[in-house]
């Protein structure tokens, strides 16, 4: 991939740096032959990124004539988001209070050079700050008040370089331009670039490792160059065309962060950001299958107030569950008065709104995967032994939850196929697993997963390798009608 340098002035760049074009922006603005140019990625070293500045124009455009861009026109609207700045403050809170822990000063003034500190006591949060904004030259300002806090961190153009740091900017420009991640190998011509957002070291991740790679060939069998990549990669995100999240996901989390980025990048992206916020949040989900007349259990949203009103409404045994619950985790059943309590005193502790549902025992419970608004596999998740939940969390098993049944749709009741569906049509036409019971002829949903199990040797039992070609061919129809082919 061709590299290009834009700066307000040649004369600003003194550097030599191997396969490196450097352009001023005005000839990039307004000569047609950049607008013509392909397979390109661009560097954007102006001296200014405010809105409507030379500086965000060469990346506004850039996009618009698909060059790949650093920093995107998402990053400066992120230098200016303070939610998002305390966001980040918090996130990488350990690595700043230990990077600045010898400061003796109430503030401190970070430089970041092509993801580079040149103080190697510092080199951890130089990257991790690169990492989240992508920007070639950054400053990061701290302030302590009992501990230290990033305050604002702001690009910064060539010009602004401290003249004590000139000579090391070289070597970073040069290890920084000749990293392989802008110039990914492709030994086939590809027509997409996927990105899989995985995390190797999970207990329990949404996809095993062959159904990974599994993914990996349907996508290449239609053409797609495709990278398995982690929470380290943010960065990398301009660089893809579409990303799959197989990741637990949670909207405090990088998997969101991941999912915003790229769907504002112009990127294809499962699970994205609506679905997460949507899916995630129990109390969300309650509220939406209720004023839709969609069958659930007896329900209510619990707060302090109405704690004592549980027993009569819901009767004994009841369900409790945090917003934000997964896998069973932040699930619990109350027998009675005293457990209720107990429940309701450690969760409140988390959260203030909860969900209380009846309890209602089933053997299994159907899980009805939806690609598109359409059932693409149906299995039956079965209780845990001698559990009431497919994950005994409280077993020291190895094997800590119940079997899994794939079955033909055309096995599958009606009414749980289309109950199934009317939910996670409530929610978009993405990738969703919808938990549903079923009583006699009766069927109640418990809940719409994004992000929802598709692991070899259990989902894709029947289907075999038809189910990650049908994922992957929706990945295709949404990348071709967004490029308007």
């Amino acid at each position: 991939m061709r590299k290009i340098i834009i700066v307000n002035n040649p004369n600003d760049w003194n550097f030599e740096i191997d396969s490196v074009e450097v352009i001023d922006a005005k000839s990039y603005l307004t000569k047609h032959k950049f607008s013509e140019l392909k397979n390109v990625r661009i560097f954007n070293l102006c001296r200014n990124y405010k809105y409507q500045s030379t500086g965000y124009y060469v990346s506004l455009l850039a996009e618009a004539r698909g060059h790949k861009v650093i920093p995107s026109v998402t990053t400066m609207v992120d230098f200016r988001t303070l939610t998002l700045i305390k966001s980040i403050s918090e996130e990488l809170d350990a690595i700043i209070q230990a990077s600045l822990a010898k400061i003796k000063s109430e503030s401190f003034t970070l430089s970041i050079y092509f993801g580079q500190n040149i103080s190697k006591k510092h080199a951890k949060l130089a990257k991790g700050l690169y990492n989240l904004f992508q920007a070639p030259l950054l400053r990061a300002e701290f302030r302590f008040n009992k501990k230290w806090h990033l305050k604002r961190i702001n690009p910064i153009s060539v010009t602004d370089i401290n003249d004590d740091h000139l000579p090391y900017i070289e070597d970073f420009a040069q290890q920084y331009f000749s990293k392989k991640r802008f110039d990914t190998n492709k030994t086939l011509k590809t027509t997409y670039d996927l990105a899989i957002l995985h995390d190797p070291k999970a207990s329990d991740p949404p996809s095993n490792e062959t159904a990974l790679h599994k993914m990996i060939a349907a996508a290449e069998k239609i053409g797609f160059y495709v990278e398995l990549i982690t929470k380290e990669d943010y960065n990398r995100i301009p660089e893809f065309d579409a990303l799959f999240i197989r990741e637990t996901t949670a909207v405090n989390h990088h998997t969101y962060r991941f999912s915003r980025l790229a769907e504002a990048e112009g990127l294809i992206v499962m699970d994205d950001p609506t679905s997460i916020l949507r899916c995630t949040n129990k109390v969300y989900l309650a509220e939406l299958l209720s004023r839709n007349k969609i069958p659930t259990p007896k329900t209510m949203i619990i707060h302090r107030e109405n704690r004592n009103e549980i027993a009569e409404t819901l009767k004994f045994p009841c369900v409790l569950k945090k917003p934000d619950s997964a896998f069973s985790l932040g699930v619990v059943k109350a027998n009675n008065q005293q457990e209720l309590d107990a429940h309701l005193n450690q969760l409140f502790q988390d959260s203030d709104l909860l969900l209380g549902q009846e309890f209602l025992f089933t053997d299994f419970d159907w899980r009805i995967g939806i690609l598109n608004q359409q059932v693409i596999y149906a299995c039956r998740y079965l209780m845990a032994a001698g559990h009431w939940q497919i994950y005994d969390w409280s077993s020291d098993q190895e094997e800590n939850y119940g079997g899994i049944e794939t079955v033909a749709l055309n096995e599958v009741p009606e009414i749980v196929l289309q109950t199934s569906l009317k939910a996670a049509n409530l929610i978009g036409d993405g990738l969703y697993g919808v938990d549903i019971k079923q009583k006699g002829e009766h069927v109640y949903i418990i809940e719409v997963n994004d992000n929802p199990s598709i692991d070899s040797g259990y989902e894709d039992r029947l289907l075999n390798e038809e189910l990650y070609n049908i994922i992957m061919l929706e990945f295709k129809k949404r990348l071709d009608k967004s490029k308007g082919i």
